[in-house]
C-alpha cells in the first residue's frame, strides 16, 4: 500500500512563490497532494509557477500583507499551511534610506505580523494550523553589507519564536527556514558580499523544501539547510566577542578591493 503524505488534503498559501524558494515549496506542497496557492506580487510569476504544478495550484497575485482572506476564499475557506516565504533583501549600512529600512521591516516582519493575526483565530478555534517563516541565517547570524535585511530578519526570527512559545500547546506548529546561500534571484542581487559568503556553499531551492519536510515530520522549530549554521550559531552565542572578530575579518576581506 502506498502511504499517504501528511500532507494530503491540506490547503497551504505559500507568498513569494513566483521563484525561488517559494516556487520550491509550492512544488513540493503539491505534490505531497495539498491544494496550494501560488502568491507573488508579480501575477504573471505567479501564474506561471501554478500553471506548471496544475490542478492542485490556484495563483492568487498580491502584496503578501494582505492575500490571506483571498488565499483562504480561495481554498475554500481554510488555511491549514501558511508559509510566509516574501522576503526583501535590502542591502545598505546605517546610513541606508529611511524608505529601505520601511520597506523591509513592513515585508520582512509586518507581512508576518499581519499574516497572524487573520489566521490565528481559525487556528486557535480549531486547535491546528502551521506557520512557515523563511527567514535566512542573516536571522540567526547577521550578513555583511546588509543591515536593514539583517535585522529584520532577526525581527521575523524573533516573531516566529514569540508564535511558537505562545500557542504550541494550543496546535499551533511554527518552523523558522533558516538556510545560508540558496541559487536564487536573491542571490544574485546580494552581488560582492553574496559571492563571498554564500555562493561558495549554496544550495537549489529544492534542498531547502526537503529540509522543511524533514523538520515538519521532526517536530523542529529551527529549519537549517546548512547544518553547519548550528554551529555558527552556537558559536555566537558561547563567545560572541570572538565571533564578531571573525565575522570583522570577513567584513573587512569584503572591503578590500
Amino acid at each position: 500500500m502506498i502511504p499517504v503524505s501528511a500532507y494530503q488534503d491540506q490547503r497551504v498559501v505559500v507568498t513569494g512563490a513566483g521563484g525561488g524558494i517559494g516556487a520550491a515549496l509550492a512544488r513540493r506542497f503539491a505534490a505531497e497532494g495539498a491544494t496550494v496557492v501560488v502568491n507573488d506580487l508579480d501575477p504573471a510569476k505567479a501564474a506561471s509557477v501554478a500553471g506548471d504544478i496544475g490542478a492542485r495550484a490556484i495563483a492568487v497575485p498580491g502584496d503578501a500583507s494582505a492575500i490571506v482572506g483571498e488565499a483562504r476564499e480561495a481554498l475554500g475557506g481554510r488555511v491549514d499551511v501558511y508559509c510566509a516565504n516574501a522576503g526583501l533583501a535590502s542591502g545598505g549600512d546605517a546610513f541606508a534610506d529611511e524608505a529601505v529600512w520601511e520597506a523591509a521591516w513592513d515585508v520582512n516582519v509586518m507581512a508576518h505580523v499581519r499574516a497572524a493575526r487573520a489566521l490565528l483565530p481559525d487556528w486557535l478555534e480549531r486547535g491546528s494550523g502551521r506557520f512557515v517563516s523563511t527567514v535566512s541565517a542573516a536571522g540567526l547570524l547577521t550578513m555583511i553589507g546588509a543591515a536593514p535585511y539583517s535585522v529584520t530578519k532577526h525581527g521575523a526570527l524573533a516573531f516566529a519564536e514569540w508564535l511558537s512559545l505562545t500557542y504550541r500547546h494550543r496546535g499551533v506548529q511554527v518552523h523558522a527556514i533558516c538556510p545560508q546561500g540558496v541559487r536564487t534571484d536573491m542571490l544574485t542581487a546580494a552581488g560582492s558580499a553574496g559571492d563571498l559568503v554564500l555562493a561558495p556553499t549554496a544550495i537549489e531551492p529544492e534542498a531547502v523544501a526537503d529540509a522543511l519536510f524533514d523538520g515538519m515530520e521532526k517536530g523542529r522549530f529551527l529549519i537549517l539547510p546548512h547544518p553547519e549554521v548550528a554551529d555558527f550559531y552556537a558559536a555566537r552565542a558561547t563567545d560572541p566577542d570572538r565571533w564578531l572578530s571573525g565575522m570583522n575579518r570577513l567584513q573587512r576581506t569584503w572591503e578590500t578591493p
